[in-house]
């Protein structure tokens, strides 16, 4: 209980309007309707997830205010996974494993993107958005994410990075 007294936390404001343009984002309809992105609980969540690792690679500085404000990110998308699966109906004893298991598929999707989007692989990119969002099938729509992703790193690249820890982020719609 103490030591939680001295540990550096994040803008609790700040984290939950950058969770929230996160999960917005994540939410645009074309994706769904027009891109083929499963309307699913698991395609909702990838998409959501997707962002997120966009969102981390982006705050990937060595600055201690920035991991700071990235685990504040990360642990309040965990809290609602949490509280998500328990409305859905989850049982106690369920639930910490399917956090588990939502975890190693974010880390793994992190691993795999940041590798596609280091070495600029395009072929890599999109057989780590057809594993992780389509479910190993590779749409016709396949192409418009790829480049979505392209452009929405692009995108928070060009964004300061005081302004994603004050709270302000504004993403382009999907085109």
């Amino acid at each position: 209980m103490i030591l939680s007294f001295f540990s550096k936390k994040a803008n609790t404001a700040h984290v939950y309007a950058i969770y929230s343009a996160i999960v917005a984002q994540s939410r645009q309809e074309k994706f769904y309707a027009d891109w083929q992105v499963p309307d699913t609980v698991n395609g909702r969540f990838d998409m959501i997830s997707l962002h997120l690792c966009l969102l981390f690679r982006r705050l990937k500085t060595g600055q201690e205010s920035t991991r700071v404000f990235s685990q504040s990110v990360f642990d309040l998308f965990f809290n609602d996974m949490d509280q998500s699966l328990r409305e859905m109906g989850a049982g106690d004893m369920a639930v910490p494993k399917r956090i588990q298991k939502m975890g190693e598929l974010l880390y793994g999707m992190l691993d795999k993107l940041t590798s596609a989007l280091d070495a600029q692989d395009e072929e890599a990119l999109r057989l780590v958005l057809s594993r992780n969002v389509y479910d190993g099938e590779e749409p016709h729509s396949l192409p418009n994410l790829v480049q979505y992703v392209r452009s929405l790193e692009a995108d928070l690249n060009a964004v300061e990075i005081d302004d994603i820890l004050t709270g302000r982020l504004q993403l382009k719609a999907a085109a």
